[in-house]
């Protein structure tokens, strides 16, 4: 299945974005963890679905555990999740208050660069097949509709028709189907 994406215009007349078009992944579901530990035993494991459920269970609970006392957490060949702070500035160090001044604490996700799994955004787009989800609805020309519902051309699978998954205005393309 293709990367679903939606192209929308940027409608905020206050950025250098204005009245430009944009792509941003559209997520046909969210797969909950129960979901995701039968589809890991459905993989010609020899462990059934409640063997995932437990490790993986138990694997988030130390990944937390480790987080929370100040370690970064390195997920194999995935990528490494660490903490990070917003908080409110101030003026000397000493007014600096722990408790009223941090705003937030975020789960962040940095992710791996190593040549057996490359996460990184241009390996990710390379590796990746893009649909407009425009042509699932309406489709141009019924004719020239690909019969897998994927979109490619003739330079390796890339998509060419002008959409992106990303914006140069910093949009992460994290948008959904109710934008």
């Amino acid at each position: 299945m293709p990367v679903l994406v939606k192209v929308s215009q940027n409608k905020n007349s206050k950025t250098a974005a204005y009245g430009k078009w944009y792509g941003h992944v559209v997520s046909t579901k969210t797969m909950s963890y129960q979901e995701l530990c039968k589809h890991m035993s459905e993989h010609n494991s020899v462990y059934g679905e409640d063997v995932c459920l437990g490790v993986a269970n138990k694997l988030q609970s130390c990944m937390l555990e480790q987080l929370l006392e100040g370690k970064k957490v390195q997920f194999g060949e995935f990528g490494t999740f660490y903490l990070s702070v917003k908080s409110h500035g101030t003026e000397q160090e000493g007014d600096f208050n722990l408790g009223s001044n941090i705003q937030g604490l975020f789960l962040c996700f940095s992710p791996s660069r190593t040549d057996v799994n490359n996460l990184t955004s241009k390996m990710l787009k390379k590796k990746a097949s893009f649909m407009n989800i425009k042509d699932l609805i309406e489709p141009k020309n019924k004719e020239q509709a690909p019969s897998n519902g994927e979109q490619t051309s003739p330079n390796g699978g890339e998509n060419t028709n002008g959409n992106s998954s990303g914006t140069p205005d910093g949009d992460t393309g994290n948008g959904d189907a109710g934008e």
